[in-house]
């Protein structure tokens, strides 16, 4: 029988409507109030935002928690997010990326879900289990 430590949750949006310079700021607390929700410990957060020059216009963000990470990037020109949430340990990632579509839905009604899916992580055999 095979068994899951872990579950990666991921989620790509279109129609993302970029606001200003700090939208990688605004997400960074979006997916903070997330993992507070979900009740998982954060151990480190960054935001990244790109400005076209090296990179295309948009931003990457991550949250390390005790338990792996969540992250979100964006392509501004072409309204595209991409979401996930990865936990190993008792921690919900459904919560966190539920807490973040509610967010996003609030302050963008024409944002799309393209495909969220969820995928087991950690593999392992019952005997392989301590």
């Amino acid at each position: 029988m095979v068994n899951a430590h872990g579950k990666h949750v991921f989620a790509d949006y279109t129609g993302y409507q970029y606001d200003d310079k700090s939208d990688g700021e605004k997400i960074l607390e979006i997916i903070l109030e997330g993992v507070e929700e979900a009740e998982v410990r954060q151990v480190h957060s960054h935001v990244e935002e790109f400005d076209g020059d090296l990179s295309p216009p948009g931003f990457a963000a991550v949250v390390l928690i005790d338990e792996s990470h969540v992250t979100a990037h964006c392509y501004y020109d072409n309204g595209w997010l991409a979401v996930d949430a990865f936990t190993c340990g008792g921690g919900n990632p459904d919560l966190i990326i539920d807490h973040i579509q509610a967010r996003l839905e609030e302050k963008m009604p024409s944002l799309r879900l393209m495909r969220r899916e969820t995928v087991s992580r950690f593999l392992h055999d019952r005997s392989d289990s301590k």
